[in-house]
C-alpha cells in the first residue's frame, strides 16, 4: 500500500476504554509510521481530554447512554443518538476511513454502525467477559471482533473472534525500578508487605469506606497500605481523616501519577474489576482483591472477576460485603507470602501480552 493508512478509532467514557484506544493507536503508528488516526468519542466524557493529551485528534458526538430507571428521559437519548448519527456520517465522508475500530463505550455504537453502512471494514474490541450491547450489536457488521477472554462464542460468531486480550499501557511495564526503591520512594519500609487500593479513575465509595471503617487496625497491622481515594471523594476523605486520626501506615493520595512504581512497589492490590484493571493485574503478575462495582451494565464486572477468581488468579470480595470483610481479608492476605505468590502466579497464567501490535496487525490487515 502506498498511500497512507488512515484509521477512524472510537469509544471512551472511562479509561478502561481510553487507555486500550490510545494503545492500539500507539502499535498502529508502530507498525505504519505513516497511519493518520481520528478519534472519535462522546462530548464531556473523560476521552475528550485524555486523547489529545495523548497526541491525538478527537470529534465529540453529543451521543448519551439509555436510562433504564427513567424511561421519559431517552426522548432526548434518541435525539442524541439521531444527531451523533448524522455527525458521524459526516465525520467518515471527511477523514475517508480505511477502516474504523470500535472499543466499547457510547460513541463507538453511531461511528461504526454509520461507518459499516458505508462500506468501511470494522473491528470491535470487546474488553468484558460479559458482552455489551453495543458490542452484540454492532458485531452482526463487524469484519473482525477482539476478544480477552475464552468462551465469547456465545456472544459473537465464532469465526470472527480472536482472542487478544486487552491492551494496557505501555509505562506500566516499563518500570525501572525495584519493588524495595519503589517502596523506598512511597517512604515505606521495604522489610514490610505492601498494599495498594485503587478505586478507578473516579474512586469507589465502597472500599473507601471500608478503609475508613478499620483504620484502627491499619494502624496496628504493620502492613503499608497507599490508598487512592479518586478525586471525586479525596476532600471528604481528609476532612475525616482530621477527625478520626490517620495511621502513618497509610498514605492517602486523590490520585496516583506514577502507576508503574505504585504496582512496582504492592504486594497486594485491592481493586474494582474493570476490564483494563484486570487486564494490568495479570500482565504484571500481580495478587490481587477484586471489589466488582455493581453499577455497571450487565453487571460485567462482577463476571469479570469470577473468571479470574474461579481460577484462583484474584480473590473475590462482593460491594455488599466489602466494608466489613475487605481490610481484614486484604491484611491477612498480604502477610501469607504463599498465598501471595500462588495468586500472582495463576494471574501471570491468565495474562495475554501484546494484545495492542495483535489488534494493530488485525486492523491492517482488514484494509489489505
Amino acid at each position: 500500500m502506498d498511500k497512507p493508512l488512515r484509521v477512524i478509532i472510537s469509544g471512551g467514557g472511562t479509561g478502561g476504554h481510553i487507555f486500550p484506544a490510545i494503545s492500539i493507536a500507539g502499535a498502529l503508528r508502530e507498525l505504519r509510521p505513516d497511519t493518520e488516526i481520528l478519534f472519535v468519542g462522546a462530548e464531556n466524557r473523560m476521552e475528550m481530554q485524555r486523547v489529545p493529551a495523548a497526541g491525538y485528534e478527537i470529534k465529540g458526538l453529543p451521543v448519551a447512554g439509555f436510562d433504564r430507571k427513567h424511561l421519559l428521559k431517552n426522548i432526548s437519548v434518541l435525539w442524541k443518538l439521531m444527531k451523533s448519527r448524522r455527525m458521524a456520517r459526516r465525520i467518515i465522508k471527511d477523514f475517508k476511513p480505511d477502516v474504523a475500530v470500535g472499543v466499547g463505550g457510547y460513541a463507538s455504537g453511531p461511528t461504526l454502525n454509520v461507518a459499516a453502512k458505508m462500506g468501511i471494514p470494522t473491528l470491535i474490541q470487546e474488553q468484558n467477559s460479559y458482552a455489551g450491547v453495543t458490542n452484540k450489536l454492532l458485531a452482526k457488521s463487524a469484519k473482525r471482533i477482539c476478544v480477552a477472554y475464552e468462551g465469547m462464542e456465545r456472544f459473537f460468531p465464532a469465526e470472527k473472534i480472536l482472542l487478544t486480550g486487552n491492551p494496557v499501557r505501555q509505562a506500566l511495564l516499563d518500570c525501572k525500578l525495584s519493588r524495595a526503591d519503589a517502596i523506598i520512594k512511597l517512604g515505606f519500609d521495604p522489610v514490610l508487605p505492601v498494599i495498594l487500593i485503587v478505586g478507578g479513575s473516579l474512586g469507589a465509595r465502597t472500599i473507601n469506606e471500608s478503609v475508613l471503617s478499620h483504620l484502627k487496625l491499619i494502624g496496628e497491622s504493620r502492613v503499608q497500605i497507599v490508598w487512592q481515594t479518586g478525586g471525586y471523594y479525596f476532600e471528604e476523605i481528609k476532612r475525616q481523616l482530621s477527625e478520626l486520626t490517620c495511621p502513618p501506615n497509610l498514605k492517602v493520595t486523590d490520585f496516583i501519577n506514577h502507576m508503574d512504581e505504585a504496582y512496582r512497589a504492592a504486594d497486594l492490590v485491592i481493586s474494582r474489576a474493570g476490564a483494563s484493571s484486570i487486564s494490568e493485574l495479570c500482565l504484571l503478575g500481580k495478587a490481587s482483591i477484586l471489589v466488582p462495582s455493581p453499577n455497571v451494565a450487565e453487571d460485567h464486572q462482577t463476571k469479570n472477576a469470577k473468571a479470574l477468581s474461579d481460577r484462583g488468579a484474584a480473590i473475590f470480595v462482593s460491594d455488599a460485603d466489602a466494608r466489613e470483610q475487605l481490610l481484614p481479608l486484604a491484611i491477612t492476605t498480604a502477610k501469607d507470602i504463599n498465598a501471595l505468590k500462588q495468586i500472582s502466579e495463576q494471574a501471570k497464567a491468565m495474562a495475554l501480552p501484546d494484545s495492542a501490535r495483535i489488534i494493530a496487525e488485525e486492523v491492517i490487515k482488514l484494509v489489505q
